[in-house]
């Protein structure tokens, strides 16, 4: 046999050797690729089957999701305004608290107030009634400036004298005890003050005491 007839026999060989090799390989790919699919199909029957199985709960929609969505903003949105409602309540409970309490301080402070006027008055009426000679000794200035304080601290309070002498009668404000013919132009006007009248702020605390022309 000659060389060229012998290097065609021998990759022949080669060839029939080699091919056998190559096609248990592919076969076994295909066999891969076969098991694969199977399993994404069993796995697919498994989900169907645990869905359509009893008792099993069905995954939502999304207009299922978007409805409880709706229903939860709509829920926090009562939330919200119960909570401001009830914070109005609170500030409007506190503010009635506070109007309650500067009133029954104010009532406190006017009963107190009721209760001092007399002797402010007996002080007033004793000042205007001093012997000229008393008047002008050290110790009357003493018991003036102690007039002064006293009206003072009734002033801190809020306390002010009510006007009448020579204003119209004002029946909120006086209290008219005497009556006195005068000229027309003087009528219905207080003529005479014979005590006097103070105010707590916008409260008349004691009116005043007056005589009124006519």
């Amino acid at each position: 046999m000659t060389d060229r007839h012998k290097n065609n026999h021998t990759e022949e060989m080669e060839q029939k050797n080699s091919l056998p090799g190559d096609g248990q390989q592919s076969g076994e790919v295909e066999q891969q690729a076969e098991g694969v699919e199977q399993e994404a199909a069993a796995a697919d029957e498994q989900a169907q089957d645990q869905s359509n199985a009893p008792g099993a709960v069905p995954a939502p929609s999304i207009a299922e999701l978007e409805q409880r969505i709706a229903e939860i903003e709509l829920q926090a949105e009562e939330y919200k305004e119960n909570w401001m409602r009830a914070a109005a309540d609170f500030r409007n409970l506190k503010r009635r608290s506070e109007q309650e309490r500067s009133e029954l301080i104010k009532s406190a402070n006017a009963a107190l107030i009721l209760k001092l006027l007399p002797i402010l008055d007996d002080l007033e009426r004793a000042m205007e009634h001093v012997p000229e000679e008393v008047a002008q000794s050290s110790w009357f200035e003493g018991v003036r400036l102690v007039q002064r304080k006293f009206q003072m601290i009734l002033e801190g309070e809020g306390v002010q004298p009510i006007e009448a002498l020579d204003k119209e009668f004002d029946p909120t404000l006086h209290e008219a005890v005497m009556y006195e013919e005068v000229a027309p132009e003087q009528s219905g006007k207080v003529i005479a003050e014979l005590r006097k009248g103070y105010k707590l702020g916008d409260r008349v605390l004691r009116p005043a005491m007056v005589k009124v022309g006519r």
